[in-house]
């Protein structure tokens, strides 16, 4: 996959979600955070939170409590914390139990679009998440019986059939030549972005996204649904739960 233009930053979040510690190089320190010359630091954004870590640097810790997109990728260090100034070299490391259960939230969530668009028709108009717990707002103007159970079961099926997930980049042209490409109610993606990130779960959901992502719908772990809501005339919110690593839910 190529590398996303970006003014400074390489973006390695985007070019190995697997990744969990770099060395990189302070390039700039200023009230908006710390911006790095390589950052696996996923920013926040799709509704994925950002992610948490640490700097490592002459003997010393910095805690990364957020990340954000300005006119960088700018990491916002905990308070208090020692920060290193421009042209230091550092070692960056991610929380790595938050960032795989928000790639597996976020995969799964995925794969929640991906059964009630194919099953229900339905479209995204909004979503959220936090790790390995999520939810889905979709304009669904009615819910059959047994419709919990059956959105359950279907994503669990689908869970089971470890279907490969990919990240690619397309030409806009090319991205929206695929059918259904945008499964939000609203095209939110900007009409200045060129190339388009794509996020595939092969044979299933084929969706224009920035986030990270888990490599196979096993990997997300069970789904469990757990309420349907109604928000309004025509839409309807699906919560979802994962299961971890001990086999229950978060929640």
């Amino acid at each position: 996959m190529n590398q996303p233009a970006h003014k400074h930053t390489e973006r390695l979040d985007l070019l190995d979600s697997t990744l969990r510690e770099w060395q990189a190089t302070v390039l700039d320190v200023d009230d908006n955070g710390i911006v790095l010359d390589r950052s696996a630091f996923y920013p926040g954004g799709g509704g994925q939170p950002p992610d948490h870590g640490v700097l490592l640097w002459s003997g010393v810790q910095t805690a990364i409590v957020g990340a954000r997109r300005e006119d960088d990728i700018r990491l916002i260090p905990a308070d208090g914390d020692p920060i290193p100034p421009p042209g230091t070299p550092v070692r960056g490391a991610l929380e790595d139990e938050r960032r795989t259960a928000l790639m597996r939230t976020h995969s799964g969530l995925h794969l929640l679009s991906g059964v009630v668009f194919r099953d229900f028709g339905a479209l995204v108009t909004g979503s959220n998440m936090d790790p390995l717990t999520g939810r889905l707002d979709f304009n669904l103007e009615e819910v059959p019986p047994g419709f919990k159970e059956a959105v359950e079961d279907a994503c669990n099926i689908e869970v089971t059939a470890d279907r490969a997930i990919e990240a690619y980049e397309l030409s806009r042209a090319e991205a929206f030549e695929i059918p259904d490409i945008i499964r939000t109610a609203t095209n939110l993606l900007p009409a200045e972005i060129e190339i388009v990130r794509i996020v595939d779960i092969n044979g299933l959901d084929v969706q224009a996204d920035g986030g990270t992502h888990v490599a196979s719908t096993q990997q997300i772990g069970a789904i469990r649904v757990l309420k349907v809501e109604n928000k309004g005339k025509g839409f309807r919110r699906i919560r979802v739960a994962l299961e971890d690593a001990t086999g229950s839910s978060p929640v």
